[in-house]
């Protein structure tokens, strides 16, 4: 960490791969197919570590990322967001190398989408459980009829599934919580299933947040999950219980360019073009943009107490520090912080540097 001067992401590489271990264990225990989300580390090297493990099945978030990961020789992609025709040509071309799928997010897209693509593809129609972002309501069955009925009269589109992303688990205010709004997740993809069992007989179902796929033991009924936030966990799990803070694989390490002792306050260059804006509001009802720790040799640790990242503007981050700690630091220090949200950090990053002093590349 000697070399390090300006914010950099640093990489348990040893914890990262243990908690792509443990999620591809508890997949294969549970009779299910594990399709990670690459949109978390977006990068080629750790893609290779859930190769080790035995991955050949990933989801990613756009046809870019998905051209990335084709490029090192993943042949079985999904793109969980819905579909953007004006792609169409990236996606043909895609289709042509490898097996793809994509996402319907309601009605009309699938006969337009047939009429500029040439290559079979995957179909998967997203169907809102309770999350209220995108796709279609479970209860809406005229509509998720009309798409299966788009899909069935398609020259080049093959029915994979019902898929749903249970983003309201991060809302979620107990881990119990949690696995009750996964179940119900379950329960109404399951039922759509049912519905359309004779028609379809390979339709499958997919479910994927790391929240219910970290706390979740029973998968019965589902037949693929699509985690990705796990390969390196943060704050925002932490704090749902998701995980515990030894778990977490990646900090941010910035510069210590201001210290205000009355204040009880640190300056640090790391605001939010490398943190983000996203935020978590403590018992007290004040905002913490990342947790403050120390770096030790080849690794760190946290800080007891209320010692946060309390405002970020595009290059600064204030620390609000307790005294008994204030006088561990001083101006040119590094400063360690718990992203809150790890995808958003790594996507700003751009890139991570291991423990041990090795760059790995992201996209």
């Amino acid at each position: 960490m000697k070399n390090i001067t300006t914010p950099t992401l640093l990489l348990n590489t040893k914890q990262c791969r243990q908690n792509i271990k443990s999620m591809v264990g508890k997949a294969h225990n549970a009779n299910i197919l594990l399709r990670p989300h690459f949109k978390t580390h977006q990068s080629r090297m750790i893609g290779e570590w859930f190769r080790d493990e035995g991955v050949h099945s990933i989801t990613v978030s756009s046809v870019k990322m998905a051209q990335y990961f084709a490029e090192d020789g993943w042949k079985n992609i999904s793109i969980a967001f819905p579909v953007n025709l004006l792609e169409a040509q990236e996606i043909n071309e895609l289709a042509a190398k490898l097996s793809l799928n994509i996402l319907i997010a309601g009605t009309q897209t699938v006969p337009l989408l047939d009429k500029i693509v040439s290559n079979e593809l995957g179909v998967w129609i997203k169907i809102d459980t309770g999350y209220g972002r995108s796709g279609i309501s479970s209860e809406k069955t005229v509509e998720i009829e009309q798409v299966l009925a788009e899909i069935n009269e398609s020259k080049h589109l093959r029915l994979e599934g019902f898929l749903s992303h249970t983003g309201n688990t991060y809302h979620a205010n107990s881990t119990q919580e949690i696995i009750n709004l996964f179940s119900e997740a379950r329960r109404k993809l399951s039922d759509l299933k049912m519905n359309y069992l004779k028609t379809f007989p390979h339709i499958k179902i997919s479910l994927g947040d790391t929240p219910s796929a970290s706390l979740v033991n029973d998968f019965s009924g589902i037949d693929e999950i699509r985690p990705g936030n796990f390969v390196f966990y943060d704050l925002m799990q932490y704090k749902l219980g998701s995980c515990s803070l030894n778990e977490i694989a990646v900090a941010l390490a910035c510069p210590v360019v201001a210290i205000y002792p009355d204040r009880k306050q640190m300056i640090i260059y790391g605001g939010a073009v490398h943190l983000s804006k996203e935020y978590l509001v403590d018992k007290n009802g004040e905002k913490n943009f990342g947790q403050l720790l120390v770096f030790k040799d080849k690794g760190w640790r946290t800080l007891e107490g209320d010692n946060k990242v309390m405002s970020v503007s595009q290059e600064h981050g204030i620390i609000q520090i307790e005294e008994k700690y204030l006088k561990n630091f001083k101006i040119g220090d590094l400063a360690g912080i718990i992203p809150v949200h790890s995808c958003l950090t790594a996507n700003l990053m751009k890139s991570y540097l291991s423990l041990d002093g090795e760059i790995i590349d992201h996209l």
